[in-house]
């Protein structure tokens, strides 16, 4: 860690954190960390943790290269592409962009978003990304139950170039949501179709950051080709 825990007399050694990990009847989890999942092997308890650190202090980091500078993925890695991940978000806005993708499509949803009034009340959503796609799930089931875009029907996944922010109150929650970051992806409207809708997000905890998710969705989602040619050198 950069800094010592608060109430500790700061040596070095405090700099350093440790967490058991113990078994269950389903798999593996941090011991005494209520809000933490099972994992189903310890490969996909480590990566997860490296994509969000949900009860750890911070993220952990996963080498992407070998020391021969070869491209690197561990099975952890394997097996968690294989599988998804998944967190809770807030769905914001949809809207059309015809034939536009990549960050021009989301700059300008952001912008039909943030023209609308009222603005769009936020719905809390499960969003899941894996090898097949992109699937929420409406935790009010007030929108919607569940929507699936398959992978080959997502043409870009990024964050917001302008980096608007979102801030709310959710009604009944204990959980601030103030200048949050926005994110997006654009999929294709039907497998048929050539155009496309942006389908815009915000973060829901600093814990899930929008830029994790962004991360690990275009390591899944989307080819190296595709990236090099939409993203920015920062998203890079």
């Amino acid at each position: 860690m950069a800094q010592p825990p608060p109430g500790s007399k700061g040596g070095i050694d405090e700099l350093v954190r440790h967490f058991l990990v113990e078994p269950t009847v389903n798999g593996v989890r941090l011991k005494g960390c209520s809000n933490e999942p099972v994992f189903s092997s310890l490969s996909a308890l480590i990566y997860q943790h490296s994509v969000t650190p949900l009860a750890l202090p911070c993220r952990l980091i996963l080498p992407e290269r070998d020391i021969q500078n070869r491209d690197l993925q561990s099975p952890a890695q394997q097996q968690l592409v294989s599988q998804g991940a998944a967190c809770n978000v807030l769905y914001l806005f949809s809207v059309d962009t015809e034939s536009l993708t990549g960050p021009q499509a989301i700059r300008k949803a952001v912008h039909l978003l943030f023209e609308q009034r009222p603005l769009p009340a936020p719905t809390e959503v499960h969003f899941k990304v894996s090898q097949q796609g992109i699937t929420l799930t409406d935790n009010s089931r007030q929108l919607f139950f569940r929507k699936h875009y398959p992978s080959n029907s997502i043409t870009y996944f990024g964050l917001d170039p302008d980096d608007h922010r979102w801030s709310v109150q959710i009604t009944n929650s204990e959980i601030p949501v103030q200048n949050q970051h926005i994110f997006a992806f654009v999929a294709k409207k039907t497998s048929a179709s050539s155009d496309n809708q942006c389908h815009i997000f915000c973060e829901l905890e600093t814990r899930q950051p929008a830029a994790a998710i962004v991360s690990f969705a275009q390591k899944v989602l989307l080819d190296e080709a595709t990236l090099q040619q939409h993203a920015t050198p920062a998203q890079i």
